[in-house]
């Protein structure tokens, strides 16, 4: 029997899951998005342990309102502005990690042999776009067998980050804000849903 319009089976809760990056669409050796739930993220880059708060998914559209003379209600409303976001804290702090957090460039290991085993990371005095794709998951077992739920954004990049607290009570939080830019070919979409999920049959 299909479930009636008050149904917790199709109540989610995204138990675990995985943020991953790679470069963007149209680089030398971008990868593809996976083209459903099942398909590995081959050429992505996990970015590992995030923060309990998980991820935070917002999108936000700016409508204006027309007015006329004739009438005391808006006659139309018109949207002027898009944007999406997803805000997560790496808890991993490595190759990858930093540069994401930082703005681009990467590590590397210093010659000296004086310095054997010693990385540095330069930050850049001229920032640059550093442009990503970004893609994260999750599954959920809801007791009728699990669902499993990808969010892929073809173009973006880090817009915002937070401070970085170093303490001797918590562990150190690389907290960033990822925004989502419109394709070359605006006909193509900002985001993709991905969903393995009887509730959408």
């Amino acid at each position: 029997m299909a479930p009636g319009p008050n149904s917790s089976k199709e109540i989610r809760v995204a138990g675990t899951g995985k943020v991953l990056v790679a470069a963007p669409v149209g680089a030398t050796g971008a990868p593809a998005a996976p083209i459903d739930t099942t398909v590995a993220w081959t050429g992505w880059t996990e970015l590992g342990y995030t923060s309990t708060d998980g991820i935070k998914l917002s999108k936000k559209d700016k409508i204006d309102q027309v007015d006329g003379w004739q009438s005391v209600s808006a006659l139309r409303y018109i949207y002027s502005d898009r944007e999406l976001t997803v805000k997560f804290q790496l808890l991993q702090i490595n190759k990858s990690t930093l540069p994401f957090f930082m703005g681009g460039g990467a590590t590397s290991l210093l010659a000296s042999p004086a310095a054997s085993g010693t990385f540095k990371y330069d930050l850049s005095a001229n920032p640059k776009a550093d442009e990503r794709q970004l893609g994260f998951e999750f599954t959920d077992s809801n007791g009728t067998g699990d669902v499993s739920y990808r969010f892929v954004i073809p173009r973006g990049q880090v817009t915002e980050t937070e401070e970085i607290s170093m303490t001797r009570t918590g562990a150190i939080k690389l907290g960033v804000t990822f925004t989502a830019y419109a394709q070359d070919d605006t006909s193509l979409p900002l985001a993709t849903w991905l969903m393995k999920d009887t509730a959408f049959a």
